[in-house]
């Protein structure tokens, strides 16, 4: 368990917003992560913000904040690399959410998942996130391979992927959603293919 003291000193910090086209990707705090985790009906979590979520996106469904919330207890630190709501900048609404499985590991690998609401999908939304979240994660010199996994089932998704020109580079067995195709791209190459020279 992480020391009180950093606990609450980090409790507040959110990373800036990451602006993409049509989205504003919104850092929780992990105040709020924590907050959403152990009662998703709080309203505080949306009381300093001007986003709102009419589609109960984390609070409705599958939500990744019960993984998240323990590895933030345990080093509030990695909170930087966790969730972001999706939020349409023309009507303030979060649409879905995003976030890395944990920091990069030793080898600099970032694994991420996300999630578009039913009313929102196929417009674009999640690969717009998806670049402005790798874009930033591979501003962190640390970060060195991109991973994505997918229920090879999951046409959508796969093609989505693909799309970017991730590699496959193996399976793995999840222990809720069973088989996953593992895809990869290092940060190099995303870098060259999506981050225009600075």
């Amino acid at each position: 368990m992480a020391d009180y003291h950093q606990l609450v000193e980090l409790s507040h910090i959110s990373e800036p917003i990451i602006r993409c086209e049509r989205l504003d990707l919104h850092h929780l705090a992990a105040d709020d992560l924590i907050a959403l985790h152990h009662n998703p009906e709080d309203s505080s979590i949306y009381r300093l913000h001007e986003y709102r979520n009419p589609h109960r996106v984390l609070v409705d469904g599958p939500s990744p904040v019960r993984w998240r919330a323990p590895q933030v207890l345990e080093n509030p630190a990695c909170n930087k690399w966790f969730i972001r709501w999706m939020v349409l900048r023309t009507t303030n609404e979060i649409v879905g959410s995003l976030s890395f499985h944990g920091p990069p590991d030793e080898h600099g690998m970032i694994e991420i998942g996300l999630g578009v609401h039913e009313t929102f999908q196929r417009r674009g939304y999640a690969r717009e996130a998806l670049i402005g979240m790798w874009s930033w994660a591979c501003d962190h010199e640390d970060v060195r391979t991109l991973r994505y996994t997918v229920d090879p089932n999951n046409e959508p998704s796969v093609a989505l992927v693909k799309g970017f020109g991730f590699s496959r580079v193996g399976q793995q067995i999840d222990e809720e959603d069973g088989p996953e195709d593992i895809y990869e791209m290092s940060a190099s190459d995303f870098r060259a293919r999506y981050m225009p020279a600075k």
